[in-house]
């Protein structure tokens, strides 16, 4: 599939209309630049923060004033961040991973749906997401927004669109400037660090009342909807439940939502976590996602009969999402850590069973009327670029659709007491994904190349560390 032909249109200087003042309680989002203007003046914005999400969903970009991005301006950014490391680091090239010779520009386009305020800031500060695309107004097939704008759109060529609800797992941490130190939760306002197994527990929410306070407030600045929040099962360890939609919007809140957290965190003394496992011996953090089809024209969920009953395409793509996740597990599990959650007795699935409303499998089926029916993949951890993610499990559900593949029995016991069914370690996630011929299509080649030398280039640095593990038992014994 060759990469979409987009329009780049530069931003114009339009003098706010007297007809239409702006809404005040409108907290994100407009259609067009004379709205944008108008957006920033109501508000005495002075900067804007144009922002996007490299491979590891890092927010990059640039900073303006607000009269320079409504005029006609030119935002770019090196092909070259896309090609980094976590750690800031460049992978040697190989065979399918390369770099651009000249490291070209790319051009950054504001989705001019996602404009917000940036509530922390304390001068007057916007910020918006943007798209990118290549000097010639070519979509770059290896950024993550338009990853998942390519998953998409094959669901849209068949008149379908998937709609998504991410539930978000986080530690609250005390700060810690030695990476040598293990992390402690933090104190709360009862004056004494949290203990775990504080599931659902009011009493552990309201340790951290005034923090949780603050993404409720900066939350609704941005116009970002919390739909629930619970304590969960380890010490400070919350979970956000984000309301259900398009997936393009709700990988951009998932975003958006990291860096709140950790903003709210940084005003309050203490860090918030997205590591998979931040402590040992603690439960990991997960990114549940649920998914559903529905019909583009008549807005039915595709997953249930007219009768109710379930579909042939809700047991398809079930059946793919049971084939084609394992080897997808590197954009749903990114790092070295992340395979520290996906371990036995550890309250996460280490298998790729699913059943109905059984959350010891990998994909649990919540009760629900047909029209909500849905599949919960319970795999991939909150370190994931939630893009990123959200493209690996819906392609491989859709695999499952088009392919025909038949499921596995639902699992009626606990799924996690066979052998593991899922990739080890990061290097074998690696290996599985470019071993997957499906991928290259709903992926495109150029994008598994460069995701898999940086995955390979993280691994090299991570082996340049010695972990105390080593020094305690082999140090002397061996």
């Amino acid at each position: 599939m060759s990469p979409k032909k987009t329009t780049l249109k530069p931003a114009r200087n339009v003098p706010a209309s007297k007809k239409t003042p702006p809404d005040p309680g409108h907290q994100r989002g407009v259609e067009n630049w004379k709205e944008a203007a108008r957006f920033l003046r109501a508000r005495g914005i002075e900067d804007i923060e144009c922002i996007t999400p490299d491979l590891a969903g890092v927010p990059r970009g640039k900073m303006m004033p607000s009269s320079k991005f409504t005029s006609n301006t030119s935002l770019a950014l090196p092909s070259a961040i896309y090609r980094h490391t976590i750690s800031g680091e460049y992978p040697d090239e190989t065979e399918s991973f390369r770099y651009e010779p000249r490291d070209s520009d790319l051009k950054l386009v504001p989705d001019l749906s996602t404009l917000s305020v940036v509530p922390w800031e304390t001068d007057p500060t916007a910020q918006v997401i943007c798209d990118i695309v290549s000097v010639d107004g070519e979509e770059v097939p290896y950024t993550p927004r338009n990853v998942l704008k390519r998953v998409l759109k094959l669901y849209a060529d068949r008149g379908w669109k998937p709609i998504v609800a991410p539930e978000i797992e986080f530690y609250l941490v005390a700060k810690n400037d030695d990476p040598d130190y293990p992390l402690h939760p933090p104190k709360g306002r009862s004056g004494r660090s949290i203990l775990g197994g504080q599931g659902y527990s009011i009493a552990g929410i309201n340790e951290f009342d005034e923090l949780i306070d603050d993404i409720y407030h900066f939350s609704e600045k941005q116009g970002l909807e919390i739909d629930t929040l619970i304590h969960e099962e380890g010490p400070a360890q919350l979970e956000i439940n984000l309301r259900h939609g398009n997936p393009i919007e709700l990988a951009d809140q998932v975003f958006l939502f990291k860096r709140t957290i950790r903003e709210a965190a940084m005003k309050h003394g203490i860090y918030a976590t997205f590591m998979a496992k931040p402590m040992q011996g603690q439960p990991g953090s997960a990114m549940h996602i649920h998914q559903s089809v529905v019909d583009s024209e008549t807005g039915k969920n595709i997953f249930s009969n007219p009768d109710g009953s379930a579909s042939r395409e809700f047991f398809h793509f079930i059946g793919g999402l049971q084939k084609y996740v394992p080897s997808s597990m590197v954009m749903l599990a990114p790092y070295v850590n992340s395979y520290r959650r996906l371990t036995p007795d550890m309250s996460a699935p280490v298998n790729n069973a699913w059943g109905y409303d059984n959350r010891t499998t990998a994909f649990r089926v919540p009760v629900s009327d047909p029209q909500a029916r849905r599949v919960e993949n319970r795999l991939p951890s909150s370190d994931a670029n939630p893009y990123l993610a959200l493209a690996a499990s819906l392609a491989s559900g859709l695999l499952g659709i088009t392919r025909g593949i038949e499921p596995t029995a639902p699992t009626e016991d606990t799924a996690n007491e066979g052998s593991i069914d899922l990739p080890r370690g990061l290097l074998e996630a690696v290996a599985l994904m470019e071993e997957e011929e499906a991928f290259v299509e709903v992926f495109g080649k150029e994008f598994l190349g460069i995701y898999a030398g940086v995955k390979r280039g993280e691994f090299e640095t991570f082996m340049q560390v010695i972990s105390p593990w080593e020094r305690e038992f082999l140090l002397l014994n061996v």
